[in-house]
């Protein structure tokens, strides 16, 4: 019997501010400097929100929020931050622990 798969979205898994602050923590420390990597995860997490409204609350075009935030775009940091705050979420900056 052939293994039957199907497409994994995590935009569908995305559904409390919890959620998205988890996978988004997650996707930084995978993505290292990769940052098409944290795009496309911001991406994912505003298809999981609704781009529509998104567009609405950051004041950016349904189109062009779709463009940068695919993992071949490259959004202007005003974008990425606006996104953010419309998520209800913020930047955190903490220092990496130095290796010994």
């Amino acid at each position: 019997m052939a293994l039957k798969t199907s497409k994994w979205d995590s935009a569908e898994h995305l559904q409390t501010k919890e959620d998205i602050a988890l996978y988004l923590e997650a996707c930084l420390d995978e993505a290292g400097d990769d940052a098409a990597f944290i795009t496309k995860a911001l991406g994912n997490v505003a298809r999981a929100k609704g781009m529509a409204q998104l567009a609405i609350d950051t004041g950016l075009g349904r189109e062009s929020l779709y463009k940068s935030l695919s993992g071949d775009g490259n959004p202007s940091f005003t974008t990425i931050v606006k996104v953010l705050h419309s998520l209800g979420m913020r930047l955190h900056i903490e220092p990496i622990p130095e290796v010994a």
